[in-house]
C-alpha cells in the first residue's frame, strides 16, 4: 500500500487560481444557479489522477462506462440541476429532499452504498464579531462524490488540489474526499476560535473596566457561540458512525488514521466551544456583580453627600437660632415707641445687652451638647 504523509491538508496552499475563476474558493455567487453556472467543477478520475474535466453529462457517461471515479462540485443550485445528479447517481429522495430544502443539522446517513454528509462550515467576521455558519451537503457513493455548497466557506477548490497533489490518497475513492472534506471543515474552525478568544479577551477587559455596554456585547456573543456549537457538537458523533463502518466497508487504514485525526479535532473544538458557552455565562455573572457593586458605591456616594449636606445645613440651623435671639431684642428696642418704660432705665441697656449674651451663650451650649457643631 503507497504511503503518504500523515495528514497533507492541514498544509497550507499559497496558489489559489486567478481572482473570479470558477472555482470552488469563489465566494462571489448569490443565490441559485442554473445548468452549467451551478457546476463549479466537475472531473472524473482514475487511479488518484484526474482524466477529464467537462460537463456534467461527459461527466455522467465516464462514470457509467467505469472509467473512474466522478467528482461533482455544485453551488447553490437549482433544483433541476440536483434532480438530474439525484437521478444519474439514483440518490435517495429523503437525501435529495434535504439537499433541496437547506438548513439541515449536521448529520451522517447511509442509504445503501450511498452516503449522505451535511456539515455546518463556519467563518468568522471580524469586523461585525459575527460567527457566519454555512451549509454543506455531500454525496459519496461507490464511484462518484457530489458536493453541494450552499454558502461561501468552506473552500473545496483547495480540497480538490491537495487531493490531485496526493494521487495515492485520491485513488482510495470517494470515501478519501469525504474524510479530506470532514478535515477542512473542521480545520477551518481554527480561525473561528481565535476571533472569538480575541472578543473574549476584549469582553473581559470591559467588564472590569466598568464599561456600561458590555452586557449587550457578552448577549450578542453568547448567541454567536450557541449556533457554533450547533455546528461542532455533532461532529463527534458523525466521526463515530464513520469509524463504527470500517470493517464492514473495509475501509483503508490511511483513512481510519485520517479519520481519527479529525474526531481528535473535532472533539478539542467541541470542548473550546462549552467553554467559551461557560466562561460567558460565568462573564454575565460577573458583570452584574460588578454593575450591582457601581450601583452600591454610587448609592453610598450619594448618602455620604446627602449626611455631609444634613451637617451644613445643621450647623447653619443652629447659629441661625443662636443669632435670633439678640436679633429679636435688638428688634423690639428698634420699635422707637414713646412708652416704654425701660427706656428711661439707667440699667435698661447693660440688662438688654446682658440678656442677648445670656441667650446666645444658652443657645451655643444646647447645640453644642445635641453636637450640632
Amino acid at each position: 500500500m503507497a504511503r503518504f504523509d500523515r495528514n497533507p491538508f492541514r498544509k497550507r496552499d499559497p496558489d489559489r487560481r486567478p481572482q473570479g475563476s470558477p472555482d470552488e474558493e469563489d465566494p462571489g455567487w448569490q443565490g441559485h444557479r442554473s445548468g452549467t453556472e451551478a457546476v463549479v467543477e466537475t472531473a472524473v478520475y482514475a487511479d488518484g489522477h484526474r482524466i477529464e474535466s467537462g460537463s456534467l453529462e461527459r461527466t455522467y457517461e465516464l462514470v457509467r462506462a467505469g472509467r473512474g471515479m466522478g467528482w461533482i462540485g455544485l453551488y447553490r443550485p437549482d433544483d433541476a440541476t440536483v434532480q438530474s445528479v439525484a437521478a444519474e447517481f439514483d440518490l435517495h429522495p429523503l437525501a435529495v429532499e434535504d439537499a433541496l430544502t437547506g438548513h439541515q443539522r449536521p448529520k451522517l446517513e447511509r442509504y445503501g452504498e450511498t452516503l449522505f454528509c451535511v456539515l455546518r462550515p463556519a467563518h468568522y467576521l471580524d469586523s461585525a464579531e459575527q460567527v457566519e455558519i454555512g451549509e454543506l451537503h455531500l454525496f459519496a457513493g461507490p464511484d462518484f462524490i457530489v458536493t453541494i455548497r450552499r454558502s461561501e466557506a468552506p473552500e473545496l477548490g483547495l480540497v480538490r488540489r491537495r487531493m490531485e497533489d496526493h494521487p495515492e490518497l485520491l485513488r482510495l475513492g470517494p470515501e478519501a474526499v469525504l474524510y479530506a472534506v470532514l478535515d477542512r471543515v473542521v480545520d477551518d474552525y481554527s480561525p473561528v476560535l481565535a476571533g472569538v478568544d480575541g472578543d473574549l479577551d476584549e469582553i473581559e477587559s470591559e467588564v472590569f473596566g466598568g464599561d456600561v455596554e458590555v452586557s449587550r456585547r457578552i448577549y450578542k456573543l453568547g448567541r454567536e457561540v450557541i449556533e457554533f456549537h450547533r455546528a461542532v457538537a455533532p461532529l463527534e458523533e458523525m466521526c463515530g458512525l464513520l469509524r463504527s463502518g470500517f470493517e464492514k466497508y473495509r475501509i483503508d487504514l490511511e483513512l481510519q488514521r485520517l479519520l481519527r485525526d479529525v474526531e481528535d479535532h473535532a472533539v478539542r473544538v467541541n470542548e473550546r466551544v462549552e467553554g467559551y458557552r461557560e466562561l460567558l455565562n460565568n462573564m454575565l455573572s460577573v458583570n452584574a456583580t460588578v454593575v450591582a457593586q457601581r450601583q452600591n458605591e454610587e448609592m453610598a456616594r450619594i448618602t455620604q453627600a446627602g449626611l455631609a449636606q444634613n451637617e451644613v445645613v445643621k450647623k447653619i440651623s443652629a447659629w441661625a437660632a443662636i443669632l435670633f435671639a439678640p436679633t429679636l431684642v435688638g428688634t423690639v428696642y428698634g420699635m422707637n415707641f414713646d412708652h416704654m418704660p425701660e427706656l428711661h432705665w439707667t440699667l435698661g441697656y447693660p440688662i438688654a445687652v446682658v440678656l442677648m449674651l445670656l441667650c446666645s451663650v444658652v443657645l451655643y451650649r444646647f447645640m453644642k451638647w445635641r453636637e450640632w457643631f
